[in-house]
């Protein structure tokens, strides 16, 4: 249901907390790994059949962080961009890649490392048509105030 995608392997300590969140709540989701710069054809056919797969895309991004702007521009899916802290500017960087998109090319955006609110939110998104995610939401959401 939902496809996470990050741009790196090194990326996916972080993004595996959008994992664990959707596991959490039920919703099932796969991983990808596939660099927009270093293999932009498999970037390429991932966001051009997504819609065949998923409701969601979540996808996780360092330093030009130019994934989530590239799924976006191929697919008519919602896509949740996850700037990934970087050593050279601590994710400041990722952040402003993902959020500045031209107009016609929305990306929403977490914030840096926020791959877990990246998760929830997806599952927000797909609880909109299925009562069990929906359900589940709000019992996390719930379990918050606890």
């Amino acid at each position: 249901m939902i496809g996470i995608i990050m741009g790196s392997k090194s990326d996916m300590e972080i993004m595996q907390e959008a994992g664990d969140i959707l596991t959490k709540l039920g919703v099932p989701y796969d991983c990808t790994v596939a660099s927009a710069h270093r293999d932009p054809e498999k970037v390429s056919a991932f966001a051009k059949t997504a819609a065949q797969k998923y409701k969601v895309i979540i996808a996780g991004a360092g330093k030009a962080a130019h994934l989530p702007g590239v799924i976006a521009g191929q697919t008519t899916l919602p896509v949740i961009g996850v700037p990934i802290k970087t050593s050279d500017l601590g994710g400041l960087d990722s952040l402003l890649s993902i959020v500045q998109m031209p107009k016609g090319v929305p990306v929403a955006t977490v914030a840096i490392n926020g791959a877990q609110n990246a998760g929830i939110l997806a599952a927000q998104i797909c609880a909109l048509t299925d009562s069990k995610i929906a359900q589940a939401v709000a019992e996390y959401k719930e379990a918050l105030k606890a």
